[in-house]
Formats: structure tokens, C-alpha cells, sequence
């Protein structure tokens, strides 16, 4: 007697499922179309990832780290869901949206999607995306050569800190608690209390 699929553990199952894997220029056609309708997705590793339907502490917790960050950085160096590009070897299956980026050069100033070289620090907030943020996201991120990523774990309640990309991987790892601040290496001098990022 065979074996069912729908006997197999969902996680097996899953991967027995066939799925299309999508490039940069396939869901420029698809969005050209109209077939999304709204609906808005990032691609990731060729996957597209439905970027609606965030909780409202998602929206909160998004809008103070940009508003900790203009403070510092100035409102003309802080993007908020704004695509960029990654390294050349992930660029044709990827085109991240993070929540908050900083920039080193006025916004005004850089045509088309930010560049690696452009970003000095990317902020990920994760209530129901922590291990993508954690695992999938850190190594693109690293592998584009970014300085710094930062990922706000809302139900952790702590930043995750990721820096000096090195070999496709951060070479440092920090995890601050909410009683902790933190500083960019952008800025140091400049410190950020973790709980005011929180909602």
C-alpha cells in the first residue's frame, strides 16, 4: 500500500509540493499585468513574500525605529519599505523591502533601488518573520557586503545585531535586551534605548 500525502508531515509535505521559483524581471511582468491587484510582495531567494496584513505593533514598532533614526541620521538619510538591491550573484531573485534603511547619501540623490554601498544600516521588526529575519535575510544581507543589520524582535522584546559581513556571513552577533541601548557604527556617539523602540 502507498503512502499517502496528506499522511506525511506537514513540513515533508510541503516540500514535495511543486512551486516556481521567480526572478526580478518575471514579477516586474506579473505587476505589470495588474495580477496582484494590490497586493503588495517582496522577493526573496525567489519567493514572493506577502508584505500585507502587518499587526498594528509591526506599524508601531516600524515607525519609532524610523523616527530614533531621522533624529540621528537626519529624515533625508531614513527610508522606510523601500527596495534595494543585494550582491550581483543574488540580485536576479531578490529585491528586499526592509522596514527601515539608512542611507549614506540624501535619498534625493540615489536613482533607482539603494545600492549596497549606499546603506549603512537595514532594520528588519519580526513579530511572525523572526527566523527568515534571523537566518535567511542576515546571510543575503551579509552576503550584499551591508555594514549592519538590525532585527527588532517584537515578542523576544530585545535587537539583534548584526555586524562586519565577512565570507557571506556577520562576523559579530549581538543580542540586546530592551533595557539595553545600542549605537550604530554609523553614528557611535549616538545611543538608542531599545525599550523606545518597542511598542
Amino acid at each position: 500500500m502507498g503512502i499517502l500525502l496528506s499522511d506525511l508531515p506537514d513540513s515533508l509535505a510541503v516540500e514535495c509540493l511543486p512551486h516556481k521559483t521567480w526572478t526580478r524581471d518575471e514579477v516586474a511582468v506579473l505587476e505589470s499585468t495588474g495580477l496582484f491587484d494590490g497586493t503588495h510582495f517582496e522577493l526573496i531567494d525567489g519567493e514572493l513574500i506577502d508584505k500585507m496584513g502587518k499587526k498594528r505593533k509591526h506599524v508601531c514598532a516600524t515607525t519609532e525605529t524610523a523616527i530614533a533614526l531621522e533624529a540621528i541620521f537626519g529624515r533625508d538619510y531614513v527610508n522606510q519599505e523601500a527596495p534595494i538591491d543585494v550582491a550581483p550573484e543574488d540580485k536576479p531573485r531578490n529585491e528586499p523591502e526592509p522596514d527601515v534603511i539608512v542611507l549614506r547619501r540624501r535619498s534625493r540623490e540615489i536613482e533607482g533601488n539603494p545600492k549596497p554601498a549606499d546603506l549603512a544600516l537595514i532594520v528588519e521588526v519580526a513579530d511572525t518573520t523572526l527566523r527568515q529575519d534571523l537566518k535567511t535575510k542576515a546571510r543575503l544581507y551579509a552576503r550584499a557586503g551591508i555594514p549592519e543589520y538590525w532585527v527588532l524582535d517584537l515578542n523576544g522584546r530585545r535587537l539583534c545585531v548584526f555586524r562586519h559581513p565577512a565570507g557571506g556571513a556577520y562576523q559579530t552577533e549581538l543580542e540586546c535586551s530592551e533595557d539595553a541601548s545600542v549605537a550604530t557604527l554609523e553614528k557611535p556617539t549616538h545611543t538608542i534605548a531599545v525599550r523606545s523602540l518597542l511598542p
